[in-house]
């Protein structure tokens, strides 16, 4: 659906006219809540004991055991209720909320030097919780068709329960203090809300919150010692991400649906995609953990919010840009499985709203003649007309995904399959900095029986780097792919062959010989030798990829994919050989031909010289236990994509991952996750 102004009239079924938006006025309430994607940044101390003060050392989330750097991140759940008044497509109002958590974190406070230096260790736990949020906040928003995007600004509150554990010098039971404390600051944030029924909609709302600091507090002194009281103080900040069901009392008059006329010619592209991931992963077996491990029981979520800006300068010449909001984290920061379980989820995730250009690049096409095919209207996409055979060349930053391995069954995480070795194929390991673009230059030959495209593009500096090398021509990546089109003989239905070949040169190690060196003792550790012998080296490799219509609703496709798997991966995931397949099918036999189900399987496995490197301890772009029991690593995934209105969908998501991260001591683990995705 197209963004339009408010000005935009709809038909009336009365013959007269009105807005081409929804009022929004009046009373609302609903449920709010998320599974990690809540993040909460306690600042401790400085603590002191009598007029001393000690040092301390941050420590992991309390809940799992699992380590997320500063931000602490829970389950985040409540209610609330406000007022909408609107003038025109502008929307003000009032709204308050409350909320429950289960935020945990905590500092360790050295010590030594009190007496306690036979207690290993010296250290005292200082922790904190936090379980209940509030906040009052005005609203401001505009409508469009359906939807409607607001910001948010007002006073926010949460409590906390600060809790020491002390050793004890005697050896015997350790003493501990608790002391309550309460915040207030502000909050600040933004939201966008979507109707489905004239009584319901979905939203998603961000807020930031500055709750300020504590004063200082005492926390009781340390035992069979008269150094005397320790103190100290909390401050707290905390990014939520939170989808919401929002109850309408008195029934919102939605806008139908109907699209008018789609524009033959245009000028313009602007359009917008949001998605928003929850994901969970329940207990399994876990006998060790390495540096990037998978950890059981644990929840995460992501969110994107993208623009897809379009412009036709003058016939054939299009420049497009797509600035892209992501907030959150992978499950163990996308870390722990090469196949990942959710293809939004980024190795450059934040806590807070990161903003990038994620896109910008020219488009020329060159017609040659012949018979013409329509343009539509979409994400980086304008209106008009084109010539089936031409010549089209862009430049400028873009993903290789966009160009090469699609697969309309499986290909796009925001609205199918989410898993890594599913969606795309697994060693295809495509130039990309660590949200997944690169830049360079991509050129097209397409004609109706087939098409042909190469890429020449920047690589990163070093593996999983967010630098892309600027020495293109010593180090860069190169792509070929070949686009078969045909009708099977018999059913009558279309279908497409891609066959693709990579070839990159980047900054990385030899396998072989970085565990050759390990273990003759030249350096301490693998990772010492991977940096002290990364050197442009070539990784090569191709790829196989069918999609195929079995009938109008049902289609299959399947992916075979392979590298040399000598050196490092650059950009990708930890994959040297995958194959993966399934089906596709519309709900039209149900009654809903706009849903979608699909099954997939995936098989990944690693070369001999890559499972020596990770048996000696090395780390790869996703996964390292420390060491490794080979075994292939296998996933099948199934998922139910609910399209309750044109514009938003709502996907349930189960996957089983046999043998994660290659390790046959790890697993097998199981994941439930929830999509709401929506696009304008």
């Amino acid at each position: 659906m197209s963004l339009y102004a408010g000005t935009v009239a709809a038909a009336d079924p009365a013959g007269g006219f009105r807005p081409g938006f929804i009022d929004w006025s009046g009373f609302y309430a609903g449920v709010q809540g998320s599974a990690g994607a809540s993040f909460g940044n306690y600042d401790f101390g400085p603590t002191t004991i009598g007029p001393r003060r000690v040092p301390s050392i941050r420590t992991g989330d309390a809940t799992g055991g699992r380590d997320l750097g500063r931000d602490a991140t829970t389950v985040v759940g409540g209610a609330f209720a406000g007022w909408n008044w609107q003038t025109g497509p502008f929307v003000y109002g009032l709204e308050a909320d409350l909320a429950g958590s289960n935020l945990k974190r905590g500092v360790r406070s050295d010590v030594q030097g009190f007496g306690y230096e036979a207690i290993d260790p010296p250290f005292a736990l200082i922790r904190e919780k936090t379980d209940l949020f509030g906040s009052a906040r005005a609203r401001l928003g505009y409508a469009f068709g359906n939807n409607l995007i607001y910001a948010t600004l007002g006073l926010s509150g949460a409590n906390g329960r600060v809790l020491a554990t002390y050793p004890d010098l005697a050896g015997g039971a350790t003493a501990t203090a608790a002391r309550d404390v309460s915040y207030l600051g502000f909050t600040l944030g933004a939201g966008v809300q979507f109707a489905v029924d004239p009584h319901l909609s979905l939203g998603l709302d961000y807020r930031y919150s500055d709750l300020g600091e504590s004063r200082r507090f005492g926390l009781g002194p340390l035992p069979g010692l008269e150094g005397g009281p320790v103190t100290t103080r909390t401050g707290f900040v905390s990014n939520q991400m939170m989808a919401r069901l929002i109850w309408h009392p008195e029934a919102l008059a939605l806008v139908p649906e109907e699209d008018a006329e789609a524009p033959k010619d245009a000028r313009f592209s602007f359009h917008g995609q949001t998605t928003f991931v929850n994901q969970g992963v329940t207990g399994f077996r876990s006998p060790y953990r390495g540096p990037q491990s998978l950890v059981p029981d644990q929840a995460q979520a992501t969110t994107t919010a993208t623009l897809f800006l379009g412009l036709k300068l003058f016939e054939g010449t299009e420049i497009y840009y797509n600035p892209e909001f992501s907030q959150g984290f992978g499950l163990s920061r996308t870390l722990g499985i090469a196949g990942f379980v959710n293809g939004e989820a980024q190795k450059a995730g934040a806590p807070f709203p990161k903003l990038r250009s994620n896109r910008y690049f020219v488009r020329q096409t060159f017609g040659l003649g012949g018979e013409t095919e329509e343009v539509p209207d979409g994400p980086n996409s304008i209106a008009g007309t084109r010539d089936v055979e031409r010549i089209t060349v862009v430049a400028g930053k873009f993903a290789l995904g966009d160009y090469f391995d699609g697969n309309i069954y499986a290909h796009d995480p925001r609205v199918d399959f989410m898993n890594w070795g599913v969606w795309a194929s697994g060693a295809y390991d495509f130039p990309a900095n660590l949200p997944g673009f690169t830049q360079g230059v991509m050129v097209e030959y397409n004609r109706a029986e087939f098409a042909v495209r190469a890429a020449y593009t920047q690589v990163p500096k070093e593996p999983s780097s967010d630098v892309l090398d600027p020495r293109v021509f010593e180090r860069a990546g190169a792509t070929v792919e070949f686009e078969e089109r045909h009708t099977l003989p018999g059913l009558d239905q279309p279908g497409k062959l891609r066959l693709g070949l990579f070839s990159n040169v980047g900054n990385t190690a030899d396998f072989r010989q970085v565990v050759a060196l390990t273990q003759a003792g030249a350096f301490p550790d693998i990772d010492s030798a991977v940096l002290a012998t990364r050197a442009p080296r070539r990784k090569s490799g191709a790829y196989l990829n069918l999609e195929q219509a079995l009938t109008a609703d049902l289609g299959l496709f399947a992916r075979a994919s392979v590298n040399d798997g000598r050196n490092q991966s650059l950009s990708f995931t930890d994959i040297d050989g995958s194959i993966s397949g399934g089906l596709s099918l519309k709900g039209t036999a149900w009654g809903r031909p706009q849903d979608t189900v699909g099954i997939g399987a995936s098989a990944n496995r690693i070369s001999p010289s890559h499972r020596a490197y990770f048996d000696n301890g090395g780390l790869g772009l996703l996964i390292g236990d420390g060491r490794l029991t080979y075994a292939p690593e296998r996933a099948v995934e199934v998922y139910y994509a609910l399209n309750l209105t044109k514009a938003v969908t709502v996907s349930f998501d189960y996957q089983h991952v046999e043998n994660p991260g290659y390790n046959r001591d790890r697993g097998p683990a199981d994941f439930l996750g929830t999509r709401l995705h929506t696009d304008f």
